[in-house]
């Protein structure tokens, strides 16, 4: 004879079945609540441990040449350095020289750093440079010579190793040096990912010649070879940051520009740095969070999400629609924060401070009503989710981390290659509000205080994060790709760990959600949550949209064993630890 309890989950089971074959259309109790079962990422996250030391990206092939590094005596950052040249060869869409990126560092001695190498806008830019006669934004800041703003990668992959690397730079650089010579095997994903882009990188000669022979992908298992990266690799390994911003390489970049009509100059390069700045500090029930200040608006966001959520005292069911409808409120707050004050603390006052406040957070919670959506202004714009980010993270055996993401901004940048020095470059001028008020290729509606400068730095999503327990010990490096959804997307891991007690894998496999304030939408990844929830979301005056898969967190976690490394299952990373 069944248990009265057989009973209830075998009539629920029919109940639902009828309601909606093969999916259950309501969230049953239990560990998993709020998850949809048509979800297919659960237990598919990539997961690497190691009792000492634990590098994850984009790339299993990166992955082990931090690995290499430190059981060669490197320390995280020395593997940081190498892991991002590597990335430059076999990550083509994102892991790059030609774009730009930030640093965030937790030391064994338990200080703390953040490194600033973001693209800057060129001397001879100006605030109305993407405009056209009538005033509206052209499709000249996304694609082509004149979206590229000066690079910074090299500057801060070489400054953060001067200040913490143990290791030659030499012996850093080598493996990228080696891989773009001697060639590597592509995979499927960088395969598909260069088919996707073959149009716009077939329109500009040298892209056209490095990254499709014959005019085609790279066929799944061939040797890619890119023998002009080498030669640019090589000259960054023997002159340090010289051999990008000086002689040959600067002169193939500003050849480049004068070909194609871009703007940066000899000058512009000469006068780049990385800037060292203080890591955003975000206190969240008890465990401390370092993230990125601006010219990234990452971590200051991150922590206003955070503290919004925090005054709410337990958190509801993951993907219960009161959870859902709480995170978005506080999430469309923050973002309307980010999208009307941050930009480039050179140019912008920003009180940081106030906005970082417990108070402030409480202001904007009582602002919000527990049973309806609060709109924002409507604004007709399309979200739009880049993919040539890319975030890595290291441990070593000492204790030292390093959490960096790194960009080109859309995939492949602005699709131009310098010819004769083998890599792409940046469309990181689309990142400034490029006419203050309309949207740029994300659906970000920005002001002023993102307007375009000459050597500006344009404001950055990217949040690369490092979070501490109540001991001050290292518990997680964090960190992902996905445009303005690198922000909810950090939110969502560290919540998911620290609120709902997922273990790190199921924290990173599970359903996300995003709203940035404008477009005023809700966006949950297709087939995630039940259809119960997101008809509570509508009822509740939420607009619900439906998108693909999005994001590539790399995140490690502390063990009883050590470290255990996570690489999203929605993207082709890895991880390698010892």
């Amino acid at each position: 004879m069944r248990s009265d309890r057989s009973l209830v989950l075998l009539l629920l089971a029919a109940t639902v079945a009828c309601a909606r074959p093969g999916t259950p259309s309501t969230p049953p109790a239990g560990p998993r609540e709020g998850i949809n079962p048509a979800w297919t990422l659960a237990g598919k996250a990539r997961v690497a441990v190691g009792a000492r030391a634990m590098v994850v990206s984009g790339s299993p092939i990166a992955s082990d040449v931090g690995r290499q590094i430190l059981q060669e005596g490197g320390n995280a950052v020395d593997a940081a350095v190498a892991v991002g040249f590597a990335l430059a060869v076999v990550h083509p869409q994102a892991g790059n020289i030609g774009g730009g990126g930030f640093m965030v560092f937790h030391l064994a001695d338990g200080s703390h750093a953040a490194l600033d190498y973001r693209e800057a806008a060129p001397g001879r830019a100006s605030h109305d440079m993407y405009l056209d006669r009538s005033g509206e934004p052209t499709a000249l800041s996304d694609k082509g010579a004149l979206a590229a703003g000066v690079p910074g990668a090299v500057a801060g992959m070489v400054e953060a190793h001067r200040k913490y690397g143990r290791l030659p730079l030499a012996r850093v650089v080598e493996p990228a040096v080696k891989l773009a010579r001697e060639g590597f095997i592509v995979d499927t994903v960088r395969s598909n990912s260069i088919d996707e882009y073959r149009a716009w990188l077939y329109t500009f000669p040298a892209s056209r010649r490095y990254f499709l022979p014959g005019g085609q992908a790279p066929p799944i298992g061939s040797l890619f070879r890119q023998e002009d990266l080498g030669k640019t690799l090589a000259e960054i390994r023997d002159h340090g940051a010289d051999g990008f911003y000086q002689g040959w390489v600067a002169d193939s970049i500003v050849a480049e520009m004068d070909r194609s009509g871009g703007l940066i100059s000899h000058q512009d390069l000469a006068g780049y740095r990385a800037l060292w700045r203080e890591p955003v500090r975000i206190d969240y029930r008890g465990y401390t969070i370092y993230s990125m200040p601006p010219a990234s608006s990452g971590g200051v966001t991150l922590g206003l999400i955070l503290n919004i959520m925090e005054g709410y005292g337990k958190l509801p069911a993951f993907g219960s629609p009161a959870l859902l409808h709480r995170e978005a409120e506080a999430m469309r707050r923050a973002f309307t924060v980010r999208n009307t004050t941050l930009g480039d603390p050179a140019f912008v006052k920003m009180p940081l401070d106030r906005i970082l406040s417990k108070d402030y957070a409480a202001q904007l919670r009582s602002e919000v009503d527990p049973a309806h959506a609060s709109p924002t202004p409507k604004f007709a714009a399309e979200l739009r989710e880049g993919a040539s980010t890319t975030h890595y993270s290291v441990v070593d055996a000492e204790g030292n981390a390093v959490s960096c993401t790194t960009t080109l901004n859309d995939s492949y940048g602005s699709a131009l290659a310098v010819s004769g020095g083998g890599f792409l470059l940046n469309d990181e001028m689309d990142d400034f509000a490029t006419a203050p008020g309309k949207p740029n290729m994300y659906g970000l509606v920005q002001g002023e205080a993102n307007s375009i400068q000459p050597g500006k730095r344009m404001l950055s999503a990217m949040t690369p994060s490092v979070v501490l327990d109540s001991a001050g010990k290292l518990l997680l490096v964090v960190g992902t790709p996905g445009g303005p959804t690198i922000i909810t997307q950090v939110y969502h891991v560290i919540t998911n760990v620290l609120d709902h007690g997922m273990p790190l894998p199921q924290a990173v496999e599970a359903p996300r959600m995003h709203h940035q304030a404008l477009p005023d939408e809700v966006r949950l990844e297709r087939n995630g949550f039940y259809p119960a929830t997101i008809g509570r979301l509508e009822s509740m005056g939420h607009k619900v949209v439906f998108r693909g898969r999005w994001g590539d967190v790399e995140a490690i976690i502390r063990t009883a064993d050590g470290w255990q490394g996570v690489s999203d299952p929605r993207l082709g990373g890895g991880g390698a630890g010892y």
